[in-house]
């Protein structure tokens, strides 16, 4: 994000020498190389689900909205580049109108691939639970048109949101909701995990008498879960840190650290489409046509 980028290249000279903390640097090809294969994984994703009609179900249409969140998150940082490579040509004057514009919609595309990223991983949550809790009601419950309702409602909030977060980003309480919806998020699922075994000790024989994909299905969203809070968490704490201790030298010691933390969120969007394909068998499948067929 732009701002965060200027708050962070702005601070306190003597409170990162006091740290004894290098910045960490990583070349810009790193990220750029990272982001392009992020979107194009995405984007199969969104295809295999498109061109496949056995993939055209809610489960797999939340699982599409993180993808595009994902994917979101790798388009901020290839159009960044682009960007910085145009003005380093000289087509773009520092600082002008365009690039200011151009820098607030990459800061929208970057927030709102947080927020997509966080209310994504709780309706498949929420989906998971319908799906265990309430094996012979979901297709009565969760059908496509209340999913699509439901994204609908979704990606309308986040657009809002990531569109007010950016204009006023320089204001505390927007860093504080900011940086409150990953906790939120995450207390919201474990909430829920724990509702799940609860009712999980209450109704084992009923659990076990349920069909593989339902459980492997809760286990997924866990691997999708821990990923997401190791690739984003970093970031979010470098947020806080920078907003209300950016002269501490042991801050400033963790905020040299400010490129990995973006690495390790363009990742995330790598990790993702690996995680579908190795625990989805209708996924995988659909991935090798589309593989196979486009060589042949």
């Amino acid at each position: 994000m732009k701002h965060i980028i200027n708050l962070h290249e702005n601070i306190n000279d003597t409170a990162r020498n006091n740290s004894d903390c290098p910045r960490v640097v990583l070349p810009e090809e790193i990220f750029f190389i990272i982001s392009i294969i992020g979107v194009l994984e995405n984007l199969m994703v969104l295809l295999a689900v498109i061109k496949n009609k056995n993939l055209q179900s809610p489960m797999y249409f939340f699982i599409c909205s993180l993808a595009i969140s994902d994917m979101m998150g790798s388009l901020y940082k290839i159009l960044e580049n682009i960007l910085i490579v145009f003005r380093n040509m000289g087509y773009l004057k520092p600082r002008g109108n365009f690039e200011t514009t151009a820098d607030d919609i990459m800061d929208s595309l970057f927030i709102l691939s947080l927020l997509g990223s966080i209310f994504s991983l709780s309706v498949i949550a929420a989906d998971r639970y319908f799906t265990i809790f309430h094996a012979l009601q979901y297709h009565s419950i969760v059908t496509m048109r209340r999913a699509i309702v439901v994204l609908t409602v979704i990606w309308t909030g986040c657009t809002g949101g990531a569109i007010t977060m950016v204009i006023f980003s320089h204001h505390v309480p927007t860093v504080i909701t900011f940086t409150s919806l990953f906790p939120l998020m995450l207390v919201f699922i474990l909430c829920l995990y724990v509702h799940m075994f609860l009712l999980a000790r209450s109704h084992a024989r009923k659990i076990l008498t349920l069909p593989r994909a339902n459980m492997k299905g809760a286990i997924t969203l866990t691997i999708l879960l821990g990923v997401f809070i190791f690739c984003w968490a970093p970031f979010v704490l470098h947020v806080l840190l920078m907003t209300f201790c950016p002269n501490n030298p042991y801050c400033a010691c963790y905020m040299s650290l400010f490129q990995v933390n973006g690495m390790l969120i363009m990742c995330n969007a790598v990790i993702d489409p690996f995680i579908y394909a190795f625990r989805s068998p209708e996924l995988r499948e659909a991935f090798k046509k589309m593989i196979f067929c486009s060589r042949s």
